[in-house]
Parts: C-alpha cells; sequence; structure tokens
C-alpha cells in the first residue's frame, strides 16, 4: 500500500474515532423495515437457505438468457411466489419472533406461496381461455395470494404500504349498483363496486392486478441489475467508488463534502436503496465533514441528498426507471439521455452549496499528499470501470434489449474481477453474490407485487383518472396550481415507502393530470419520479435523513430540513423541466440542450446564493431576493428571460467580488 493511502486511512481512522460509534446493523434495521432479517444458527438451515437463493438467481439468468422462457403469467406467478418464500424465511412476523429459526406457522405461509404459483403453472391455459370469468378456485387462490402478499409487505416494507393497498380494496367495494358494501362513494369517484370475489380473481387471473407491468419489471430488469450491483459490490466497486471520488474532490475545500456526494451518488445509482447508501458511504464520509468543520446536521444532509439522488443518475438509476419505460412503452436508452442533464444539475446544485458553505466557514483544503493519488487509483482498480462503461455501450449501442444487456454486463463483470489479483473473485465469492441478489431483490419485489393490488383496483374503478379530473379541478386549469397539487400529492403518498411503490403509486394517479394539460407523459413521470425520491428527504418521514442523522448524531428533524435547504435546487428541477422541456432533450437539437443546460446551471447557482447567502462574501438580503429573481427568470425558456437571468448573475458576482476585494479577504483554492 503506498503512503497516499496510508495518509487517507490514517484521516479516516481519525475522524472515526472523533465520531460517536455507530452500529450500521442496528442503524439500517431502525430506519430501513427491509434489513430486519433473520440468521439461522442451523448450519444445515443456513446451507439450506443459500442454495434455494441461488437456485431463485440462477432461474431469474437463465430466463434472461433466453434459455427457458415460460408464458407470462406462468413467469411472474413462479417469481412472486419466489419472492413470498424468502419473505416468510428471511422476516419474522413479529419482534418477538425468533430471528434464529423459521417459525412453523411460516412454514405453512411457505407452503401456500408454492401453491399458489404451482396452481397457475397447472392450470395456465384454463385461466386463460376463462378470460375473466370468476371461478370459485381461481377466487380462493387469488385471496391467498392477495393475503400473503399483504403480510409478506408488512414484515418487510412496514406498515404504510398494505393499509393503503386495503384502503383501495376497501374503495373498490363501495357501491350501491354491485358493490359489497352497498354505500356509494361520494362526488367524482363514484363508480359501480365490486364483489370481492372479483376482485381477487382480478388480482390473479390477469396483468392487471398482482401480477401486472410493476412484477414483470422487478423479475426481469431489476433483478438483472440488483445481481449486477452485487457482482459489482464483491469485487470491490464501493471502495473503488470511494477511492476515486477522494482522489478527484478530496483536495478541495469542504473536500469531505464532495466525496460524500460523488461516493453515494455513485453508488446510490447501482444500489438504489437510499437508506443503506446513506449507512454504507456515511459512516467514512460523514465523520470526515464534522472534522472539516461542517455541523452534525449539514454532514447528515449532504449524504442524504446525494444518496437519493443516485437514483436520478442515468446509467443505472437505482431501479425505478426501468419501470417507468415499461410505463411510458419507451426505449430505456431514451429514458437515460431525457434524465441526464436533469439529474447532473440536481449534484451542481447541491456541490455549489457546498463550496460557498465552506467558502463561508473559511475551511482548508487537504493537503494533495495525504490523499491517494487518481493514477495509482486507476492502476489498482480501474479496471472496475469497464463493466460500467460495458453497460453504456450494451444499452445506447448494441441494439440488445435491456434485460441482455444487463445479462452480458454480469458475465463482464466476473470477467474483468479476474485480471487483478486485488478484484478477484473466488467461487464462494460468486456463490455469495448469487445468493445476495436473491435476498436484495425481495424488498423490491414484494413491495411491487403490493402496488398491484393498488393499480388493480384504480385499474376497474377508473380511480386514477377520476383523480387527474379532480386535481385539474381544483388547479383550475392553471398549469402552476396543477404541478403544486400534484407535488404535494406525490410527497404525501411517497412517505415512509420505498422508492419503487412510491414512484408506481404517484405516476398512477398524479401523472394523468399533468397529461392532460398537455404536458408531455415523460415529463409528467420525470415529475412524479423526483418527489417521489424526494419524500425521503422530506420531514415529518425522512428515512434516508434521519438514517443519515443517526451517523452523524445530529437531530433527525433538522437534519431533514437541512437536507430539503441542501436539495432545494432538486425541488425546482421538476418545474423547469415541465415547463421547458429542452431540459429532457426531447426532439432537441443539441445547442438547444446545451443552451437550455448552462442557463439552468446558472439559475441552480443562483438558487444556492440565496440560500447560502455566500459569495465571495456575506451576500445581503436585496441581493439574496435578486438571486431568486435571476433564478425564475431562468427557469424560462424564453431568450430574453435567460438574458435577464444572466444579467442578473453577473450583477451579483461583480458586487461579490468587488466586497471580497474592499475587505481584503484572499481569495483561495476551490
Amino acid at each position: 500500500m503506498s503512503d497516499n493511502k496510508m495518509s487517507a486511512n490514517q484521516t479516516a481512522e481519525g475522524a472515526a474515532e472523533t465520531a460517536p460509534a455507530v452500529n450500521k446493523q442496528e442503524l439500517l434495521e431502525k430506519f430501513d423495515k427491509e434489513s430486519k432479517t433473520r440468521t439461522f444458527v442451523s448450519p444445515i438451515m443456513d446451507k439450506l437457505f443459500k442454495i434455494v437463493c441461488m437456485v431463485i438467481t440462477i432461474y431469474h439468468l437463465v430466463f434472461a438468457a433466453g434459455l427457458y422462457t415460460p408464458e407470462t403469467l406462468r413467469h411472474r406467478a413462479i417469481h412472486v411466489a419466489m419472492m413470498l418464500v424468502l419473505s416468510f424465511a428471511m422476516y419474522p412476523a413479529t419482534k418477538k419472533a425468533s430471528r434464529k429459526n423459521i417459525a412453523w406457522y411460516d412454514w405453512g405461509l411457505i407452503a401456500l406461496s408454492i401453491v399458489t404459483a404451482v396452481y397457475m403453472c397447472i392450470n395456465y391455459k384454463s385461466i386463460v381461455n376463462r378470460a375473466g370469468v370468476v371461478n370459485p378456485t381461481d377466487v380462493m387462490i387469488g385471496a391467498i395470494l392477495t393475503v400473503l402478499v399483504l403480510e409478506a409487505t408488512r414484515r418487510v416494507c412496514g406498515l404504510a404500504l398494505p393499509i393503503l393497498s386495503l384502503i383501495f380494496v376497501f374503495y373498490a367495494l363501495m357501491g350501491v349498483r354491485a358493490g359489497m358494501i352497498p354505500v356509494n362513494v361520494p362526488g367524482i369517484f363514484l363508480h359501480r363496486g365490486y364483489t370481492l370475489p372479483k376482485i381477487f380473481s382480478n388480482f390473479y387471473t390477469n396483468t392487471e392486478g398482482i401480477f401486472g407491468s410493476s412484477v414483470n419489471v422487478a423479475s426481469t430488469y431489476i433483478f438483472l441489475f440488483i445481481c449486477f450491483g452485487e457482482f459489482m459490490n464483491k469485487c470491490g466497486m464501493g471502495k473503488f467508488f470511494n477511492d476515486i471520488a477522494t482522489a478527484l474532490a478530496g483536495w478541495s475545500k469542504g473536500g469531505p463534502a464532495k466525496v460524500a456526494i460523488i461516493a453515494s451518488g455513485l453508488l446510490g445509482m447501482i444500489n438504489g436503496a437510499a437508506v443503506a447508501v446513506v449507512v454504507t458511504t456515511g459512516s467514512f464520509t460523514i465523520p470526515l465533514m464534522k472534522r472539516e468543520g461542517y455541523d452534525k446536521e449539514f454532514s447528515g444532509a449532504v449524504v442524504a441528498t446525494g444518496s437519493v439522488g443516485g437514483q436520478l443518475m442515468p446509467p443505472v438509476m437505482g431501479a425505478a426507471a426501468f419501470i417507468m419505460a415499461e410505463t411510458l412503452g419507451i426505449q430505456y436508452s431514451s429514458l437515460l439521455i431525457s434524465a441526464a442533464i436533469p439529474a447532473v444539475i440536481y449534484y451542481m446544485g447541491i456541490l455549489f452549496q457546498i463550496q460557498m458553505r465552506a467558502d463561508k466557514l473559511k475551511m482548508k483544503p487537504t493537503p494533495k499528499e495525504e490523499l491517494p493519488k487518481i493514477g495509482e487509483v486507476m492502476k489498482e482498480s480501474g479496471h472496475l470501470a469497464i463493466p460500467i462503461i460495458f453497460l453504456v455501450y450494451m444499452l445506447f449501442f448494441s441494439g440488445k434489449t435491456v434485460i441482455m444487456a444487463a445479462f452480458y454486463s454480469i458475465i463482464c463483470t466476473i470477467v474483468v474481477a479476474q485480471l487483478r489479483k486485488n478484484t478477484r473473485m473466488s467461487l464462494n465469492d460468486i456463490l455469495g453474490a448469487l445468493q445476495k441478489s436473491a435476498t436484495s431483490t425481495v424488498s423490491v419485489a414484494i413491495a411491487c407485487a403490493c402496488v398491484g393490488c393498488i393499480v388493480g383496483v384504480c385499474s376497474i374503478t377508473g380511480f386514477a383518472l377520476n383523480l387527474a379530473n379532480a386535481i385539474v379541478m381544483i388547479g383550475g386549469k392553471s398549469l402552476l396550481f396543477t404541478l403544486v397539487f400534484s407535488m404535494i400529492t406525490c410527497m404525501i403518498l411517497g412517505m415512509g415507502l420505498p422508492s419503487i411503490p412510491s414512484y408506481i403509486i404517484t405516476s398512477t394517479v398524479a401523472a394523468p393530470a399533468l397529461v392532460q394539460l398537455g404536458i408531455p407523459a415523460i415529463a409528467a413521470h420525470m415529475f412524479c419520479f423526483y418527489f417521489a425520491m424526494f419524500a425521503n428527504l422530506t420531514p415529518p418521514v425522512a428515512l434516508a435523513s434521519f438514517a443519515a442523522a443517526g451517523i452523524s448524531g445530529g437531530d433527525p428533524m433538522k437534519t431533514g430540513w437541512a437536507s430539503v435547504k441542501l436539495a432545494l435546487a432538486g425541488f425546482i428541477l421538476p418545474y423547469m423541466f415541465v415547463y421547458n422541456t429542452d431540459l429532457l432533450l426531447l426532439d432537441t437539437p443539441i445547442a438547444t440542450g446545451l443552451r437550455v443546460a448552462i442557463t439552468a446551471i446558472i439559475g441552480v447557482f443562483l438558487i444556492s446564493v440565496a440560500v447560502e447567502g455566500f459569495l465571495y462574501a456575506n451576500v445581503n438580503v436585496v441581493l439574496r431576493a435578486a438571486a431568486l429573481v435571476g433564478a425564475y427568470m431562468l427557469i424560462d425558456s424564453g431568450m430574453v428571460t435567460d438574458l435577464i437571468g444572466v444579467a442578473i448573475a453577473v450583477v451579483l458576482f461583480v458586487i461579490q467580488k468587488g466586497i471580497q476585494k474592499k475587505n481584503g479577504v484572499t481569495p483561495t483554492a476551490a
């Protein structure tokens, strides 16, 4: 190991010593329901569980390779049953239940989970031929599956999602005309009403219920990209991301915070689980930020905003983007192109505030000799970038499907990792990655299955369209009011939910309202997508921010509001690309796209000045207000408003530079 790396490690160790001891697993379990899993004490049970996990992953890889392609309903039923089996094996029913052995009743639930798939596989043709005709056995199996999915979701994701699903089921049952509950829903949400047999049959026998498009995406794209991420983690990708971020940004003022943003963003892009990324990167970067001089709340907010933003960043975007592409019926590569500029602008806004805060606190850059050199990092682990480059090539230029791109990228990762001893994977590592792929997919897959209940009810009752009409009616045909009401709807529905079900629900109920006002579908869905992600940052339920506060020792609510302040540009961005779809590069010439991107970055810069109140020197209230006006001007796509916004930015820069010289402050390195 080089002296530079030893210095960097010593720096990290020194920071860790000044930080409160943090138990990563306890922190994960406190803020991430998905982490409260069993650890089997029986060696036989442990091996059996690992074998089952590996078999599940191999099944999905074989399906992706096209070696075994069962019919749609069969495949989705098998996938959901597999995830249910793992759910009841991994997650205890209550806090007091054993976390070392599977309870007898869980074995019963596992058996019932298998029955739901076996019944579908045996009776597939009969179910399809019945084409929606209610059959008593179908209803019974559908009821069993619904209860299993709700219980598994309760264990894996908490109460919020199953309760929301039950509310929708209760809503579907109401209706004097044909409902089981002979009471009409008031107002525009009135529908004919349905019975439980009809609802259970709809959930089970077609692709508009539990086996809907969200389960399809979970059983293909999401599973494979999670598998890709697990193999990347096994060969040391997390360390590579951290080292490369430290080498690139560690030398500048506020370097630890910039390292946290870059590392959290890179890992979040692959991982897609904001709380897990916070705990992984925050345990290293938060102590460094606190030692540098940032306060506890700001340090936690940096990691939280960086981790959530990873799901907005191409080329992987966590996992929810796959569902968006499937819902919109567009190529995944097209979605990545549209998402690129907003994601970059989001991170630019955070980096601007970090830099201004560092200037305000008069921080000193970390000496370069104490940091790893980028050349050494690339020499030791640079080959790990090859699988990501290969993935980008496969997605954009190969002509292969996303599923095949993910499959070949997994193979590429295994091969590339063997090139150097420090990243080489043993057989046990490969088997471990196969096992972890299955267990890591459980939370996503179960949530997608549960969301199928909500989407199924929306489909048969017309709830989504009715809500869209209500939002448009309340908005009074005003695009701005409609956007605000849609944002509030997305934030409320997204509270306490994992990012994927949050996006599915919000896009189902809010996106149609925006489309009705003439907004392109991709812009409407991106709008919902952003605010569904930001629910992880916004109090009163801000899981990513609260987890970061658990590491930093800061106040959870204050950390949540600090996260909102730091990510303020991200909250404004969806409005920007709705009003100016050139930001999404929709049929936009490159020159126009660059101009719009540059003016948007200037707008985000002005927002950062207004929020932090610092640019070379303290910014007075009048100039902060002027900065907000300039930022607002740059939201509009007109040439005149852009020129006004840029002019305000130039004037602000000149004034603040003059104040700096007048005060005799010598500028330091960025």
